[in-house]
Formats: C-alpha cells, structure tokens, sequence
C-alpha cells in the first residue's frame, strides 16, 4: 500500500515519486490541515528529532519544517552553515553519517542538488529538499493543494508561469504537473526557458498523464489559464545578474491587465513568495482578491507536516492501515 511504500522515502525531487504517492500526499495534507482548523493535538513525532540545514535564508520553509515537526511532539534542530562544519572541516559524506545516527530525518535548504542527493546516499535516513538551485519540490505540493482548494480537481486544469522558466519553482512545477495530468505553460524570454534536458525527460511522464507542457514568449498563451504563477526576477546567489532580469523580464510583470488576459474572471494568481512588490508582480495582484499566494504560503506547512508524516511514521489516511 502507498503508505508502507512512502515509510523511509527521502524526497529530493518529484521525478522519484509516482501519480499515486504524489495524490496521497495531497490527501493527507487535506487531512492534517483540517485536524489543524478543527483544534486536535497530535504528537505523532514525540521522541524524535529532525536536523534542519540550511545554506539559505528562508521565512516559509524553515517556519513550516519547525512548526509542523513541533506541535507534533517532535525536536526540530536548526542548523546553519556557520553552526556545522559541513563544508569547511567535513565533507557532507561525513556529516551525513554523523546526523544520520543523531536525527530520524534531515531537511537541507540550500545551493547545489548534489548536496541534498549526498546527504540522502549517506545518512540512512530520510532527507527532504527544502529548496536547491535545481528543484524546490515541497512549494510545488503546496502549489497544487491550494490549485485543488480553488477548483477541486488539480487534471486538466492548466498554469501558466510568467517570469524565469530555469528557476526551481518553475522546474519542479514542470515535474508535477507532468505527474498529475496538470497542463503547464512556460512563458518567459527565449533566453530563460527550461533546459531541454528536464523537458526531454518530463515529455514520456506528461504523455502518460495527459498533461501538456508549453514553452512560449507569447503572453497571449495566457487565454483560458486556471492560475498565473510568478516568480522573483532574482533568484538567491544571482544577484549580480539583477539589472540584466529586470530587463528581460519588465514585459512580464504580472499585473491586472496579465491578469485581465486569461478572460476569466475566476483565474487565480500563485506566488512562492517573497514577493519584490513592483517588480515581478504589481501590489495591487499580490494583495487582490485572485491572489492565493497567503493561502499557498500557509499550505506550505500542512504539506510538509503530510511528507514528513508519511516518511517518518508511515502515516496512513483514515480508513487505511499505517506501515
């Protein structure tokens, strides 16, 4: 059953997971928000520990591991790069060998993929990708919960992402929505498009689910979209590159006339925030009534709680047996 086959799993990119792991998942977010609105306390992690690394700053990733891994019962350990010596005295090899015999699990937030994938070889215990150059995988699962929350069924229903297509977000959205028979669209500059190689790899899994992956310059792909998502024009360690994106993608600020262009009045607006008001998207979008972002923001925690659940304990759905 799904959830003995998610028991021990890391999670480092959806690519390992298949259609029906990913929809438990979703299921089980539903569950432990609405266990959450409803007020019950559970402490399903009592006794364990979970090692949280992060190379990067973060508000909703570090906030969500914490929160989620503490009102469980659990001890989350936060761990910067000037709190180890991962990297400096140690290889990751080895500090994962170390955390792998103090900690249940390990979070890694930070720079390169391979990082996070050595850390998983090496620790014995699950690892979750809180965020690399490559893939961002825990934003996107919240990204289609709160797609579901505001049209139900997350099939056939298609996002359109306007901004940079190489980002992480928009890499992993990629992935999922190839998984899930989610229809995506790309729109950017030609010069910051999805690498062919991930588009080559996803094209047999979006065949499989029905889903249709687009790659446009053209803003006019926006007619008849479900949800424009964006991104900062910036990404974390690209700084430099700053007045060369602000350039390239000023024709692609989502605004209300962006937004106007779907001709739909119920089309709803993403973000993974932090949010460069003026910039990526206009304040009067972001803070609109077709904004989600806050409710995918607070999504963040229900599906990293539901991740966690399952890896860690082999939680099962109501109605089902737990590993």
């Amino acid at each position: 059953m799904v959830s003995e086959a998610l028991k021990g799993r890391s999670l480092l990119t959806w690519l390992d997971y298949t259609e029906e792991e990913i929809r438990y998942l979703l299921d089980l977010s539903r569950q432990v928000k609405a266990e959450k609105k409803q007020g019950e306390v559970h402490q399903r992690f009592l006794g364990k520990t979970i090692a949280l690394l992060f190379e990067k700053r973060s508000t909703r990733t570090r906030c969500a591991f914490e929160t989620a891994f503490g009102e469980e019962g659990g001890h989350p350990v936060f761990l910067s790069t000037q709190d180890i010596q991962m990297g400096a005295k140690e290889s990751v090899e080895d500090t994962a060998r170390i955390l792998g015999r103090m900690f249940d699990a390990i979070q890694f937030r930070g720079f390169k993929q391979s990082t996070v994938e050595t850390l998983a070889k090496y620790s014995g215990v699950p690892v979750f990708n809180g965020l690399t150059d490559n893939f961002h995988p825990t934003q996107v699962l919240a990204d289609i919960l709160t797609l579901e929350e505001s049209f139900g069924s997350s099939r056939g229903k298609r996002i359109c992402f306007v901004g940079d297509g190489r980002n992480n977000v928009a890499r992993s959205l990629i992935v999922i929505c190839a998984k899930l028979g989610v229809h995506f669209t790309v729109i950017s500059p030609a010069s910051l498009t999805p690498d062919a190689a991930l588009l080559s790899t996803c094209a047999p899994l979006a065949a499989a689910s029905g889903a249709k992956l687009t790659i446009t310059t053209d803003t006019a792909e926006l007619k008849g979209a479900d949800a424009i998502y964006t991104d900062v024009w910036v990404s974390m360690g690209e700084e430099d590159k700053k007045e060369e994106r602000r350039r390239l993608l000023t024709p692609y600020q989502v605004n209300q006339a962006l937004m106007d262009k779907t001709g739909r009045g119920d089309s709803i607006f993403l973000h993974c925030l932090p949010a460069v008001k003026g910039e990526e998207v206009t304040a009067d979008v972001l803070d609109g009534p077709q904004s989600r972002a806050w409710d995918e923001g607070e999504n963040r925690k229900h599906t990293i709680k539901a991740i966690m659940l399952a890896a860690i304990c082999g939680a099962a759905l109501p109605g089902t047996k737990s590993a």
